[in-house]
């Protein structure tokens, strides 16, 4: 369920007079604004404001002809039925902002200095989901403080409105406190609280309000809601008792909404929990039983190893004086031998292994050398893309609309073995926040159907033919939070080396074991990912 459509289609419904009944003997809105008329004609009289401050606000009206006027100040009438986006019920009105608040302004426009104790001080960053951020608060020297409340002073169940960052949110100030606000805060004070301020804050969060304020952005690189456009927006005014129903229905419905959202979430937690947990029982041998019949995976890597050799004999390949050959003693220790040392590693193995299995470096399951892509030139249409980094997402595995065009003349870096291969691994070698993410690369990704080069930022795994593909990359997936820690350099600009992957040990099953895992792994993510798409 789409909770966040769930919550708007609440909103609009509210403001459109459809979210509870109407009673006819309710006072009508009609009424309430000519109070709030009144009121501001007090104020003014009392000194509390001052005459400019009430010289733009109309009265909106509906004609004879059922259509739907504004008088001005000066006592022009001004048809703005183009402006109306809906009918509203009997006993409701349309108002602009301005004419129900105290003058609309917003905070200080001057760069605060911060300090580590003060007063409060809040920005569109603290208004958040139609809720004060209290715990992520800034504060300002007193000498700053009393400039600005001098002008400002916010207090309990006014409204803020941010103007950038989170711009259209709005949320009620729900506790009784001194604080300042910066530019990017618009201050709304409705007159004499004669309207709900939780009426009119469900009113702003509603599509049809939030569509105005997004039409009506200006800037350049950080779009702002300007004061000019909050004041004039048209709001649909219900009568009093209205409102109350309105705003004690929605905390109802709202609360709802928000207990399926917090539900999903739980349940997306404990999906990605349960899909962490069958890869690490995977890798363990726990997660099918082992078969005494299968082929062990010590003659497999026998067998690889052979076929190296004939490969060396004829030429093709050069001895890799580096190899690994993880073997173990009569001690029931764990040595390896690379060239003419031998070593006890027992201290690099994590866990037990069933009978069958083998241990391995990553580099010994693989076909061609572990290595990062070139650092291509990219052109605006060719027929070669280029993988990159963020071709690997978070949520959707592999991205190939992610992929870039290279230059053609550059093909001649690329030998053929370097061209990426259905069901190759890939991992990120370089990124904040996307460092070690793993991912594999399957031809059906590749709706463009051309030949891919991987870049710089991606190393890839391309397994020997006699170990399946799917259970290195399962394997490495179950070890994704792993990779990110090892990558070096500085905190900005980690990387993950191609011999740190080179030296990760595998735990490798029988073949025929591999295949099994695979199955119920597919079997078990495909329930998963369609629970996932059912949440959505």
């Amino acid at each position: 369920m789409d909770t966040k459509a769930l919550r708007q289609k609440i909103l609009d419904l509210a403001i459109r007079g459809k979210l509870v009944p109407q009673d006819p003997n309710d006072e009508p809105a009609s009424v309430l604004l000519e109070r709030i008329r009144a009121e501001k004609q007090q104020m003014v009289k009392d000194g509390k404001l001052k005459a400019k401050d009430i010289k733009n606000d109309t009265v909106i009206f509906l004609g004879d002809d059922n259509l739907h006027y504004e008088k001005m100040p000066d006592g022009t009438v001004k048809c703005i039925e183009d402006e109306i986006p809906y009918d509203l019920p009997e006993g409701w009105e349309w108002a602009r902002l301005q004419s129900i608040c105290e003058p609309i302004t917003d905070g200080t426009h001057k760069t605060p200095t911060y300090s580590d104790e003060g007063f409060i001080f809040l920005s569109s960053k603290n208004v958040t989901s139609g809720h004060i951020d209290w715990d992520n608060i800034m504060y300002i020297p007193e000498s700053l403080h009393n400039e600005l409340y001098a002008r400002l002073a916010p207090q309990k169940n006014d409204i803020l409105l941010a103007k950038n960052g989170t711009t259209g949110v709005a949320a009620i100030v729900n506790r009784d406190c001194v604080f300042d606000i910066y530019v990017s805060l618009a201050l709304l004070r409705i007159i004499g609280y004669i309207i709900s301020p939780e009426y009119l804050l469900s009113t702003i969060a509603s599509s049809t309000i939030q569509n105005y304020f997004n039409s009506s952005l200006k800037g350049i690189g950080v779009p702002n809601l300007h004061l000019e456009h909050i004041r004039t927006t048209l709001i649909p005014v219900a009568p009093i008792n209205e409102q109350n129903r309105i705003a004690a229905k929605l905390e109802q419905l709202l609360s709802f909404a928000d207990n399926i959202e917090s539900d999903k979430t739980d349940l997306q937690t404990t999906i990605q929990l349960t899909k962490s947990k069958i890869l690490d029982l995977a890798i363990r041998g726990k997660l099918v039983p082992q078969n005494p019949d299968d082929e062990p995976a010590s003659v497999l890597l026998d067998r690889i190893r052979a076929e190296k050799e004939e490969l060396i004999k004829q030429g093709k390949i050069k001895r890799d004086k580096k190899e690994s050959v993880i073997f173990k003693g009569d001690d029931n220790s764990y040595y390896e031998k690379i060239g003419d040392t031998v070593t006890c590693i027992d201290e690099e193995l994590p866990f037990e292994l069933p009978d069958g299995w083998a241990w391995v470096r990553l580099q010994t399951c693989c076909q061609k050398e572990i290595k990062r892509g070139k650092s291509p030139k990219y052109t605006e249409s060719s027929g070669t893309l280029v993988f990159a980094q963020k071709c690997n997402t978070k949520y959707d595995g592999i991205n190939m609309d992610l992929a870039l065009y290279l230059d053609e003349s550059t093909l001649v870096k690329y030998p053929d073995d370097e061209y990426m291969q259905d069901k190759d691994t890939v991992i990120n070698s370089t990124g904040t926040g996307t460092l070690g993410r793993v991912g594999i690369y399957r031809r059906t990704d590749n709706r463009r159907e051309m030949p891919v080069v991987p870049d710089s930022h991606v190393t890839v795994i391309r397994t020997n033919n006699e170990i399946s593909a799917e259970y290195i990359y399962h394997f490495l997936k179950a070890h994704q939070h792993e990779l990110e820690k090892l990558g070096e350099g500085s905190t900005n600009q980690k990387e993950l080396k191609p011999l740190t992957l080179k030296n990760l040990i595998v735990a490798l099953p029988p073949y025929a074991e591999q295949e099994r895992i695979i199955e119920i792994i597919t079997a078990a993510f495909e329930i998963m990912t369609n629970i996932e798409k059912s949440l959505s």
